[in-house]
């Protein structure tokens, strides 16, 4: 099919691009950006008056729940909230059930997303077996399925043995890591240590949870990048996933400084929200890791404005209705947001006046600067537009501003914490390698 999106403009933070543009897409790649020759005749048109034409968005922490979750949400009802939310790349944790730790699961997820047509889904697979921290899953052959990094989603490795190892052979073949630095023993508790955890009689989790971590992963990069001038820039690559802290952000700036190869994100719900919005016992709240104190979320919001955390992720984590209609300490961590994650981002960079590129910027480029090499044949199409990449393009509207009502979200999963807010932007087209995966025209949106 060819398509031609016309009457947009065209922001490309990748390429500094910010231009009254049409964008002309054949055979699933985009042909043209700017003056459309007379002899393109597209099959199909869309209108983009008033809009922004951007990089399809990449969202680095979206649970899609298959397989084996089923009950809490379902792999077309998922993709179909990436596509309403701008989202044409997502990667997914390992936590499946089974984990991800064999070839063909991988295969078989990869496999049955891409018949859907609506994102790019890049699996992560297990580092250890079964997560269970004690023996390395066969990275060289998940790799060969599809994996685009080996990660323990929110299972800390004990064995420090185990981490270095781990590392090491990451290291040798130029695999990345994922890891959410959190201690095990002082990370199980269900909200931020501090006065309202205390008054509210719920356990914390300190801040002492994520540094410890972060202390220790450091230390075993070191090691594992040896000392000297010639070792610059070698080492293992390690992916921090949701730093959720001001002391943490400040350990990750002195880790880049040294030279490691260090990249981390952040949640869209540290990024907004603190302790205190849990209010009278908030279910939906309950999150991992915990929404901390306001110095933490001002930290936070200014490592994003300044680089020193590379994305802003939507960590999707759909829940069922039975298994978030509890007391707060026994309700499932989770929340839907994936479909909300680009308005969430304007949102921010409005209040922080940074301007609309730089909320693009930590949807874009940043997440395809994590992901590399590991991309392939893809490096050059994810995140950015380019003539002659694929066709993935997130079409929205700057000045349309809507209150979000959790019932009306694609997603299973309808509980958010974001519920009656209101996001100053909305998506109106999403298109995948050339194909339209949502319009909100055609469904009436």
């Amino acid at each position: 099919m060819k398509i031609l999106i016309q009457n947009g403009r065209v922001m490309d933070p990748a390429s500094g691009r910010d231009e009254m543009a049409d964008v002309a897409i054949a055979a699933g790649r985009i042909i043209a950006i700017g003056q459309i020759g007379g002899d393109f005749h597209p099959n199909r048109t869309i209108d983009a008056t008033g809009c922004i034409v951007a990089p399809g968005l990449v969202d680095l922490a979206v649970r899609l729940r298959e397989p084996g979750q089923e009950h809490a949400a379902m792999l077309e009802s998922e993709m179909a909230a990436a596509a309403a939310g701008g989202v044409t790349s997502l990667v997914c944790p390992p936590d499946t059930d089974p984990v991800l730790d064999e070839p063909g699961l991988v295969e078989m997820l990869r496999f049955r997303a891409e018949k859907l047509h609506q994102a790019r889904v890049f699996p992560l697979g297990a580092l250890t077996r079964g997560l269970q921290g004690e023996v390395l899953t066969e990275m060289a052959e998940l790799t060969d399925s599809g994996c685009i990094g080996f990660g323990q989603a929110e299972v800390p490795i004990v064995n420090t043995q185990v981490l270095q190892r781990a590392l090491q052979y990451a290291a040798t073949f130029g695999y990345t890591v994922w890891l959410r630095p959190q201690d095990f023993y002082m990370g199980k508790g269900v909200a931020a240590s501090g006065a309202l955890a205390t008054r509210m009689g719920l356990s914390g989790i300190p801040v002492l949870a994520e540094t410890i971590a972060l202390h220790t992963l450091f230390e075993v990069m070191r090691a594992a990048q040896g000392k000297g001038k010639a070792n610059e820039g070698k080492g293992p690559r390690v992916h921090l996933c949701r730093i959720s802290s001001a002391a943490g952000l400040e350990l990750v700036r002195q880790a880049k400084a040294e030279g490691l190869l260090v990249t981390c994100d952040v949640s869209v719900h540290n990024l907004h929200l603190t302790d205190v919005d849990i209010g009278y016992y908030d279910s939906r709240l309950r999150l991992q890791p915990p929404v901390r104190q306001q110095r933490d979320r001002d930290a936070l919001r200014a490592g994003l404005a300044d680089g020193s955390i590379d994305a802003l992720v939507s960590d999707h984590n759909p829940v069922s209705a039975d298994a978030k209609i509890l007391p707060f300490a026994e309700a499932e961590p989770g929340a839907t947001a994936v479909e909300l994650l680009l308005g969430l981002a304007a949102k921010w960079a409005q209040q922080d006046g940074l301007g609309l590129m730089r909320a693009l910027a930590v949807l874009t480029m940043g997440p395809q600067t994590v992901l590399g090499d590991s991309l392939g044949t893809l490096q050059h199409s994810v995140g950015q537009l380019s003539v002659g990449g694929q066709a993935d393009i997130c079409v929205f509207d700057a000045n349309h501003s809507w209150c979000i009502a959790p019932e009306s979200l694609r997603s299973q999963g309808k509980h958010t914490p974001f519920g009656g807010h209101e996001l100053p932007v909305r998506v109106r087209a999403t298109v995948v390698g050339g194909h339209v995966a949502f319009d909100a025209a055609a469904e009436g949106a």
